[in-house]
This record gives structure tokens, sequence and C-alpha cells, in this order.
């Protein structure tokens, strides 16, 4: 069983810096000096004296070697990390760096923290200045392409030596290892938004978080706006006034993620591929399910049932799928749809929202879900979410005036037309499907459940 993780908290980890190797780096002080050597020495040797080449040269190495044995080392710092407990793929994840100096002298350098490998950093490289008892801190930003496992590679220090000739260029030993995870940064702007009332600002509306819902709550006085479907006639004629009747939303019910992760998620849009899009999307899903005190589960499938997650509710459970989500990978493989959903159908009984992310493009792909998802569809309600290229719908907007265009706009009109009879195959089979652009697939989604709360459906 997966275990459970700490979603929003943070991460601080002391080093005392193991060095893992020194060495010197000139600098442009020295080369400058190298370079005014050269007059002289050619003066020198103009006048008789052709040995104050090496004299000139030895005396500016000894003078540069002996700056370096007594600049500081890295013996008097404490190194310290502070980070998001989970990270996120494509998010802007916050790391700040402190460096505690107890020292006898000052210091000055430049400190670099090395990201993992996959990841680009802004603001990594920070210059310093330190006295004695003195604490050095400073944020840069790290952004990861993918998800799954990475480590930070240590930290460069170079350490500026007396007289400024050489820096002392060592690698510290803080390696740490990390988890990178679909885009949590997001889930937390949802969260805050949903908290402050400004839904709106992601593409949703107050009213649908709160739903209309079928279980009766109480009575109260009618107001303005309220709909006249809900006035209790009876209650209105006992206490000679408008009297409505106040609903919740239903909890425990159940919403079922079902991700194919096979070669029809392996497409790419803007350089991100599909199962990355879902899986961001998908934890705002998660997140407005759990809020509302229903259980979410997950089936994840290849050729075979890569991961399932029974249905369960609370925050535990995000932490849960979400050890399950870093990890999956979309392959060049054929997916087997019929045995995951039979797999599926033994162990769901319960009647659900199924959610199911696949690429449908034509209609044989379309006719695949029908023979695979179509089985699980009744008795729940069964939605394919279907995820498209907003390139190709701006190729068909304009008329080509070249050659290329020519193809491109045949090409992108012949998607589009395939697209649409694998959709009307769906359709047709009671299969409900959510068409959505990636920027506005993750609102989507949580409109769609909320929908299908405030209308008692599950």
């Amino acid at each position: 069983m997966a275990e459970e993780l700490e979603v929003f908290g943070k991460v601080d980890k002391f080093f005392e810096p193991e060095l893992a190797r020194a060495w010197p780096v000139p600098t442009r002080r020295f080369w400058w000096m190298v370079l005014l050597g050269i007059p002289v020495i050619a003066l020198c040797t103009w006048a008789g004296y052709p040995q104050s080449f090496h004299i000139y040269n030895i005396f500016l190495v000894l003078i540069a070697v002996a700056s370096y044995l007594i600049a500081p080392n890295n013996r008097n710092l404490l190194f310290r990390r502070r980070m998001d407990a989970v990270l996120s793929v494509r998010g802007r994840n916050k790391i700040q760096v402190e460096v505690e100096y107890d020292g006898g002298v000052p210091i000055s350098g430049v400190i670099r923290d090395e990201v993992p490998d996959l990841f680009w950093s802004e603001g990594a490289e920070h210059k310093f200045k330190l006295a004695p008892g003195d604490l050095l801190r400073y944020d840069y930003t790290a952004v990861s392409a993918e998800r799954g496992d990475g480590a930070f590679r240590g930290t460069f220090l170079r350490i500026d030596c007396p007289l400024g000739l050489i820096q002392k260029q060592m690698l510290l030993k803080t390696e740490q290892p990390i988890k990178v995870y679909p885009n949590l940064l997001a889930l937390r702007e949802f969260m805050l938004l949903n908290q402050l009332g400004r839904l709106k600002e992601v593409g949703l509306r107050r009213a649908k978080m709160k739903g209309i819902g079928t279980e009766f709550e109480s009575l109260r006085e009618y107001a303005l706006g309220d709909d006249f479907r809900r006035v209790d006639w009876k209650a209105t004629a006992r206490r000679g006034k408008l009297i409505v009747r106040e609903y919740e939303v239903e909890r425990n019910q159940v919403v079922m993620l079902c991700v194919d992760c096979g070669r029809h998620m392996m497409a790419e849009i803007d350089g991100v591929r599909k199962l990355d899009m879902v899986l961001d999307s998908v934890l705002m899903l998660i997140q407005s399910a759990i809020t509302a005190g229903d259980n979410v589960g997950l089936l994840a499938y290849g050729t075979d049932v890569i991961a399932y997650i029974p249905p369960k509710k609370g925050q535990r459970q995000l932490g849960v799928l979400l050890n399950v989500m870093y990890g999956l990978v979309a392959e060049p493989v054929e997916s087997d749809p019929i045995r995951a959903f039979g797999y599926l159908s033994t162990r769901q009984k319960r009647r659900a929202l199924m959610v199911h992310f696949a690429g449908v493009e034509d209609t044989d792909t379309a006719r695949n879900v029908v023979q695979s998802f179509g089985s699980v569809a009744r008795g729940n309600i069964a939605l394919q979410v279907v995820v498209t290229d907003p390139r190709i719908r701006e190729i068909t907007r304009f008329q080509p005036a070249e050659e290329r265009e020519v193809f491109q706009y045949a090409a992108a009109n012949l998607l589009t037309d395939e697209r649409r009879q694998g959709l009307r195959v769906l359709r047709s089979a009671r299969i409900r499907v959510l068409e959505t652009e990636p920027q506005d697939l993750a609102a989507s989604l949580v409109a769609y459940y909320l929908d299908v709360k405030s209308k008692g459906e599950l």
C-alpha cells in the first residue's frame, strides 16, 4: 500500500557539508597580472636578464598558491535547504538556501546549488559576503520538465582568496533525493481561490461549488432569488409565509478515475504529453471530490492493470493517489482496456461517476472504448474525456495561402472530422463526452462533477 504523503508540508534539511573535492580557480586579476608581466619580462630580456621570465612566473604562482592555502575552508559552514515536501512538475518550485558561518575571518565568494537533472533553475547562483556569525539566506526557482525521482547534485562554493588572484572552488556533498509530482502548485492555487470565493478566475462560479443536492437539511424563509421549486407548501401553509427547503450535497459517493497509459497518451501538445496534462488537471477534481466528502479511486492501465486504488475519502487518500500518479508514464504500447475494465467491474460495485481519460481520435478507437468502457457505463455515469489540440483548431480557422498551409489545413480538417465521427460513436452508446482543450481541462472536469452532484445524478 502506498505510504501517506504530506502534500503541503515543508522539508528542512541541514548539512554539515562534507567536502567532495576542492581546486583553485584563477581569477581575472590573476590573468591581468600575467598580461602585465609580458612587457616587464620583455624589457628585462632586452636588458640582458632572460631569467626574469621564470622568476616573475614562479613568484606569481607562489603568491597564488600561498593565498589558496591560507583561504578559509568549508569547516565553519552549516548548509540548509528548505523546500516544499513535494515538488511540482512544470511548476515554479521555490527553494530556499541558508548558509551559517561561524569562522574567525570574513569571507566572500559565490555559491551555486546544483539542481537535479531535467531541471532548470533561476537564481541558483548567489554572490555573498559573510562576517563571523552571519547567516546567508536566498531563494531561487527550480522547474522540472518531468515527473519522477531526482536528486540535488551538491553545492558549488567559490571562496575568494587573499589578494584576489585565486578562488578556492569546492564541491560540497549536499545531495538530497526528491520526488516530482503532478502540478500541486496549481492545486494549492485552486484551493486558495475556493476559500476566497474567486473560482471564476479558473472558469468556475462560486454557486456551482455549493450545489443544490438531494439530501434535505433544513427549512428557512423564502429569500429573493430562491427557486420556487424548493418551496415547501405544507410548511408554508402552517406558518402563513413562504418556506423553502434547504438541501445539502450528498456525501460518500464514488468518483472513479480511469487513465490510459498507452501510446495514445504519448501525444504532445506544446511539448507536454497528454498523460501529464491529465494528471495535472485531475488533481483539482480529486480535491473537489474529497472536499465534498466523496470517495475517489484510480485505475491506471496499459497492456495490463498498472495500478488500482480503491475509492476512499479524506485528505490521506489524496496522498495515496499522488504517490501512484507521480510514477505513471505513457509507454509506446497498445493498451488493453477490455482487460482493465473487466478487472474494475469485479471490484467496483457501487454506482459511481466513472471518468475515463484516453485518446479518441477516430471511429476505431471509439469502438474500442465502447466495447470496454461501455461495459461499466450501465449503472454508472460514464464520462469519456477527450483532450484536443488547440493548434488544430487554429489551423482550421484560417484559409491557407501557401502550399504548405494547404496541406496543414487539409490534415487538420481530416483529423477534426475523424475525431467528430469517433465522438458520435461514443454518444450513440450513451457514453457522455467531455471534449476540451488543455487550458480548460481542470475547470471543465470540476464543473462537470459539480453539475452531476447538484442534479443528484449520483
